[in-house]
């Protein structure tokens, strides 16, 4: 991991969160000055910079807010957090429009700065990891002639800035075709933006949306830019635009319209140049006739409409998606790739996959931790998938279930829900799951025999070991590697996480 980059001339300051940060597995580096900080991004490679920039704001030698705009010159996607004393808030104010992860007013508390700068690490590494992924993977798999389709759409609509309406079910990668149309875009190289208007409670929306004034609401200290703003010359993607609440509808329409808006609180327009992709799982015509969306909107958004095809209707990819999924867990959880059998793929390709590919990406990171050989047949397929016992013993002469039509609203209306597949989401009253449970003590208790017999005076070490391994990465999997996520649902925490992967050489 790349270091915490410390700045501020008050040695002091430098020593305590230096301290701090390395009780919590943090590296640091620590300047007393901007000049020591320019001189060492000059002479560092893109892989040798700051994980995080930690700033004063008043230093001999140049301000925090110089620097600030100097490091997001080279770095524009660092988060660099700024201090400052409580009288310097507006320069606080500054930081934020200049492009700050957030300021630490001074004097602050140890705990809270340590946790300021976890997050801002951990917002680091996602981002990071969604960079790798869209340069490393390919786009988006599919060789069913309902998804060349889509690809033909994407490739007509390339060098065009028209507004885009993206249907289907929920999980049937509605984002990935929003983020290639923007890749392939004449606005490449500004940002792409996602907001999920459907994940976001109402009365938080609107600042989401448009930012925020100082003061405009309790709470609000700061100014802050809203999500059109940060889109400013890319593409702004609004997820599930069909929940968003009727009285934010017209002030989108008003900045579809003329690209002006007013931030909360504010009273001066803001002018933006942002192209809008908008995606849904609903019928908007029939909201429109219930009331529940606005029909100058729906038109506004519904310039160009791209239907993305249910993973039924698309059964010749299974195959294709799920070796790529399979790749791409081992990828993540540093393991070496699982291998399914003909058998065990006729059982998905015939499922019927309610939550569409994201349901098929989840299965497949589970069966990364959970199968038990590098070969996986349909014995080791979730129960979910509908394999008994006894068609798991002769694969030769099992059948798929057949795939049963199932109604596009009955399966709109219901969200995508993947989780089913992860350990902790299987009800413990399962009989398949209570049998493999059963499988596995079984399994576990004749392996400590065996070690037992041997004479071993390790039998404790070895075999707490390999169970916390497999329950760390079962978790691990589950949350796609966010560890904070994973240490909360094994109900231990975040440090204790930490200490295990390192100890367990899990990394």
């Amino acid at each position: 991991m790349k270091p915490i980059w410390i700045v501020d001339d008050d040695q002091s300051i430098r020593f305590v969160l230096e301290k701090a940060l390395l009780r919590e597995h943090l590296p640091t580096r620590s300047f007393s000055n901007s000049r020591d900080v320019l001189a060492a991004l000059s002479t560092a490679a893109d892989d040798e910079g700051p994980q995080i920039l930690v700033s004063d704001i008043r230093m001999p030698g140049g301000s925090g807010l110089e620097l600030l705009d100097k490091v997001k010159a080279k770095y524009p996607a660092l988060p660099v957090i700024i201090m400052t004393a409580f009288s310097d808030l507006d320069s606080a104010v500054s930081a934020f429009q200049g492009g700050a992860f957030e300021y630490l007013p001074k004097p602050f508390d140890l705990p809270k700065a340590v946790e300021l700068i976890r997050r801002a690490v951990e917002e680091s590494q996602r981002e990071e990891v969604s960079e790798e992924l869209l340069a490393d993977a390919p786009e988006m798999l599919g060789q069913a002639p309902a998804m060349q389709d889509v690809f033909r759409a994407i490739g007509r609509l390339a060098q065009s800035n028209v507004t885009v309406l993206i249907t289907g079910e929920s999980g049937s990668g509605k984002e990935l075709v929003a983020r290639a149309l923007h890749k392939h875009s004449p606005r490449a190289g500004g940002p792409f933006v996602a907001i999920n208007t459907a994940a976001i409670p109402k009365d938080l929306l609107e600042s989401e949306l448009f930012g925020h004034e100082r003061g405009a609401f309790t709470g609000a200290q700061t100014m802050r830019r809203g999500r059109f703003e940060q889109a400013d010359g890319g593409t702004l993607f609004l997820d599930e635009i069909g929940d968003m609440p009727f009285e934010l509808q017209t002030r989108l329409l008003r900045v579809l319209s003329d690209g002006h808006f007013y931030r909360v609180g504010g009273h001066s327009a803001v002018k933006t140049n942002v192209r809008v992709i908008a995606a849904t799982h609903q019928d908007l015509e029939q909201r429109v006739k219930d009331g529940g969306f606005r029909e100058d909107l729906f038109h506004r958004l519904n310039v160009i409409r791209l239907r993305l095809p249910a993973l039924r209707e698309r059964k010749e990819d299974v195959s294709m998606l799920t070796r790529h999924f399979l790749q791409q867990s081992a990828q993540q959880l540093g393991v070496e790739p699982k291998r399914i059998s003909d058998a065990a793929l006729v059982w998905l390709e015939g499922f019927a996959f309610p939550g569409n590919v994201r349901q098929l990406e989840n299965l497949c990171h589970w069966l990364t931790v959970m199968a038990p050989a590098q070969l996986i047949e349909p014995k080791d397929l979730p129960p979910e998938i509908g394999v008994s016992r006894s068609d798991a013993a002769q694969p030769q002469q099992a059948a798929p279930p057949a795939s049963v039509p199932v109604p596009a609203e009955a399966v709109t209306s219901a969200p995508a829900a993947p989780l089913p597949y992860f350990p902790e989401a299987v009800a413990v009253g399962s009989s398949a799951f209570s049998s493999n449970l059963q499988e596995w003590e079984h399994g576990l208790e004749g392996e400590a025999i065996a070690l037992l017999a041997s004479g071993s005076l390790e039998v404790w070490d070895v075999l707490t070991k390999r169970f916390e391994s497999r329950l760390i990465l079962a978790a691990l999997a589950s949350t796609k590697g966010r560890r904070i996520e994973a240490a909360h649902k094994l109900g231990i925490g975040r440090n204790t996480i930490t200490r295990k992967i390192q100890e367990l050489g899990l990394e």
